[in-house]
């Protein structure tokens, strides 16, 4: 295996979303207001129990773990307790492991406490959240406690009441970029503009997707370009999308649905067409009235096919109706 030209053998089986995780709050990309929260308890050291809520790959668990590791330094490893969705952590865990680890002893500088890190905290199940509740009160002089989540509502109230709310959104288009740089810099990966535009646009403001997608497209083709990145990530190209739109409003119906077949019968599945259907129309030119039709009418599609309602028949249904739409606004 050919290995890349910035690290050795032993650097190279690395994942770059790994090798590029900021080790520090201050590096973490993005949500400069939480960001900036999260800067201040690690300088000051009071950190209360938290729950950092936001989409997939947004910096929730980096912006955990380098706090941590800035709050402990070198008691990292005994002082701070690690469960991810993929442990067990049913209501024995809490009962458990939680409570063994926030009675343990540890000597800790003054004014820091012992961290117990639990990854996707909204699949945690109701039991174990009512039992972890009681948990945070009686050991909150030695133990804080910070929870991942992506939709803060599964977790219990009493929890959530107990605990300060940091939300994180989805990354901007630059930020993206700029990280998916630092990357192509280090490890000197031939690329053209269009090709990273294309990682931007299938990451869909989730850095970790960006850059396995980076990573992907570098090891498979060794070039990145829009071609290679939509191959590897296996997305309708929005070129297609976008032509299919662009026939429905010159009145060319039968090739907008040629067009749609086309994508079907590659083996796309619905939910990929409608989704890069709907970033399309919401970037495409078009007069304003038509855009806000043509978005309601994905949403209730895009409804209709999560119902599992017969898929191919939802999107040729979808562009009759923007088919409608557009001859009745043009009247």
């Amino acid at each position: 295996m050919a290995t890349s030209s910035s690290s050795g053998d032993s650097q190279y089986d690395i994942p770059w979303v790994e090798k590029y995780r900021p080790t520090r709050v201050a590096d973490v990309v993005g949500n400069s207001d939480a960001v900036s929260r999260l800067q201040v308890i690690a300088r000051d050291g009071n950190m209360p129990n938290l729950i950092l809520s936001g989409p997939p790959g947004t910096g929730k668990t980096t912006s955990i773990l380098a706090l941590a590791h800035e709050l402990l330094g070198p008691n990292y490893k005994e002082a701070v307790l690690e469960l991810n969705a993929s442990d067990d952590r049913g209501i024995d865990v809490v009962r458990n492991k939680i409570k063994m680890f926030a009675q343990k002893k540890v000597t800790l500088p003054p004014g820091r406490h012992k961290v117990v890190i639990l990854d996707e905290a909204d699949s945690m199940t109701s039991g174990a959240q009512q039992a972890l509740r009681r948990t945070m009160e009686i050991y909150s002089n030695t133990t804080r406690f910070a929870l991942a989540c992506n939709t803060s509502s599964k977790i219990i109230e009493p929890i959530q009441s107990r605990c300060a709310l940091v939300r994180f959104s989805r990354l901007s288009d630059e930020e993206i970029l700029g990280r998916l740089m630092v990357a192509v810099t280090a490890e000197k990966v031939p690329y053209v503009p269009e090709g990273l535009e294309a990682i931007i646009f299938t990451a869909d403001g989730d850095m970790r997707q960006a850059l396995n997608n980076l990573q992907a497209t570098f090891s498979g083709f060794r070039f990145v370009n829009q071609e290679n990145v939509f191959k590897v990530c296996d997305q309708p190209h929005p070129f297609h999308v976008k032509n299919m739109i662009k026939n429905v409003m010159e009145g060319k119906f039968d090739d907008a649905c040629a067009l749609l077949k086309q994508l079907y019968d590659m083996g796309y599945s619905p939910t990929d067409i409608i989704t890069t259907l709907f970033r399309i129309i919401k970037n495409y030119d078009m007069a304003e009235v038509l855009k806000l039709e043509f978005l309601k009418e994905t949403g209730f599609a895009h409804m209709r096919i999560c119902d599992g309602v017969g898929s191919y028949l939802q999107l040729s249904g979808l562009l009759a109706k923007f088919a409608l739409v557009t001859q009745t606004v043009k009247a």
